[in-house]
C-alpha cells in the first residue's frame, strides 16, 4: 500500500501523523511511505531522519494526497485539503465529526472517503486507547493553562493555585473523571490546588477516592452538585466525553453569570462541542476570551503546543493499526478487528458510526450494509 503522511496544516499544529520508526516498519513490509518534506520538523523530526527510514519524501502537499491510498494525519483535514482528498482514499486521523465544520461530512461522503477516526476505535472493554494519550496530555496541560490564565496580567483573579501558608488554595472543579479528568487532578493535587472531580459514574468515584487517597472530592454529578462546584470554583475543567458525539452541555450560560469575575474555564472537550455552553474552538494564537468576566480557554488542539511528548505519545498507539490496515487492506482489516471497525464513520458514501449520523442528521447505514454495498 502508498501510505502517505502530509504536513498540518491547522494552526500551531506541530504533531506529525507517523514518526521514523514508524515508517522503518512499514517499508520493511514492503510498503512505499510517501513524506511531505518539512511535516516532522515541529515535532523535532528532520527530513534526514525518514530518508533514513526509507521513506520518499515529497516536496508538494497535493502530490502526498493525489498518490497514497492510505493518508495518516493527525487532526481533521480542513478547508484547504478538502479538494485533495481522492475519491474512496482511506484517511486516518482523529475526526470528531459532530464538533467540527459539518462541511467535512459532506465531502467524505461525497468523495467515499473511508474516514477511520482515532477517537471512535474502541475495545470491548469500552476504552479508546487511540484517545487516551492525548486525553492524558490534554488533561495535564488542562490545570497548567488554567494556572496561567489564573494570572491578573492573563484576566484572571490573581490566584495562585497552591496558595501559600495563611491564605486559601485555589480552588479546581473538573467535569468528568475519565481520562482527562484524573491527569488533570493529577497535576492540580501536585500543584496543591483544593480539588473537587465531578462524574455519574459511582464505580469511578470510588476508584478515583481510593487512588487519590482522600486527597481529592469526589461529587456524583447532578445538575444542583455541578452549579454549586462551578460558582465556588477558580477552575472549572470541561473533561466529559461521549465517543464520537457531541459533549452534553453540563454548564450553562446562566451558570457562568454567577461566576466570580477572573475566574477560569478550560474545555477539553471542546473539539466535541465542547461541555460548557459559552465555549467555542479557539487556537494557540489567540486562546482565550472573556464571557460574562470568566476567562474562556477552548484550543482545540492542546497537544499540539507539546509536539515533542504528543506526537510520540501519539503514534505509540496509532501505529499498529496503521499497520495493520497497510497489511490486510482496510476490509479485511476490519473484519478481523472489531476495534478498527468501530473506528470508520464514513465508508463508501455513507455515515456508519450511529453517534454521527445522529448529531449531524445523517442516515446511519450499519458497516455491514455499508460494505455490501462496495
Amino acid at each position: 500500500m502508498i501510505v502517505g503522511v502530509p504536513k498540518e496544516i491547522k494552526v500551531r499544529e506541530y504533531r506529525v501523523g507517523m514518526v521514523p520508526g514508524a515508517v522503518k516498519a512499514l517499508v520493511d513490509a514492503g510498503h512505499q511511505v510517501l513524506v511531505e518534506s518539512g511535516a516532522g520538523i515541529g515535532s523535532g523530526l528532520p527530513d534526514a531522519d525518514y530518508a533514513r527510514a526509507g521513506a520518499q519524501l515529497i516536496s508538494s502537499a497535493d502530490e502526498v494526497w493525489k498518490r497514497a491510498e492510505m493518508i495518516v494525519k493527525v487532526k481533521e483535514p480542513i478547508a484547504p485539503e478538502y479538494a485533495r482528498m481522492q475519491e474512496g482514499q482511506i484517511v486516518y486521523t482523529y475526526f470528531h465529526l459532530a464538533g467540527v465544520d459539518p462541511e467535512l461530512t459532506k465531502v467524505l461522503l461525497k468523495k467515499k472517503v473511508a474516514a477511520v477516526a482515532y477517537e471512535t476505535i474502541q475495545l470491548d472493554d469500552g476504552s479508546l486507547p487511540l484517545l487516551r494519550p492525548m486525553s492524558e496530555v490534554a488533561g495535564r496541560m488542562s490545570i497548567q493553562v488554567g494556572a496561567m490564565c489564573l494570572e491578573k496580567e492573563h484576566g484572571g483573579k490573581g490566584i495562585l493555585l497552591g496558595g501559600v501558608p495563611g491564605v486559601r488554595r485555589g480552588r479546581v472543579a473538573i467535569l468528568g473523571g475519565g481520562v482527562v479528568g484524573t491527569n488533570a487532578a493529577k497535576i492540580a493535587v501536585g500543584m496543591g490546588a483544593d480539588v473537587t472531580i465531578l462524574d455519574i459514574h459511582q464505580g469511578q468515584l470510588a476508584y478515583l477516592d481510593d487512588v487519590f487517597l482522600g486527597r481529592v472530592e469526589v461529587l456524583s454529578s447532578d445538575s444542583e452538585t455541578i452549579a454549586r462546584a462551578v460558582r465556588e470554583a477558580d477552575l472549572v475543567i470541561g473533561g466529559v466525553l461521549i465517543p464520537g458525539g457531541k459533549a452534553p452541555k453540563l454548564v450553562r450560560e446562566d451558570l457562568i453569570r454567577e461566576m466570580v469575575p477572573g475566574a477560569v474555564v478550560v474545555d477539553v472537550a471542546v473539539d466535541q462541542g465542547g461541555c460548557i455552553e459559552t465555549c467555542r474552538p479557539t487556537t494557540h494564537d489567540n486562546p482565550t476570551y472573556v464571557v460574562h468576566g470568566v476567562v474562556h480557554y477552548c484550543v482545540a488542539n492542546m497537544p499540539g503546543a507539546v509536539p515533542q511528548t504528543s506526537t510520540f505519545a501519539l503514534t505509540n498507539v496509532t501505529r499498529p493499526y496503521a499497520r495493520r490496515i497497510a497489511d490486510l487492506g482496510l476490509g479485511e482489516a476490519i473484519r478481523q478487528d472489531k476495534a478498527l471497525a468501530r473506528g470508520l464513520n464514513t465508508y463508501g458514501g455513507s455515515v456508519t458510526y450511529d453517534a454521527v449520523a445522529r448529531d449531524l442528521g445523517y442516515p446511519y447505514v450499519p458497516l455491514e450494509q455499508a460494505l455490501s454495498r462496495k
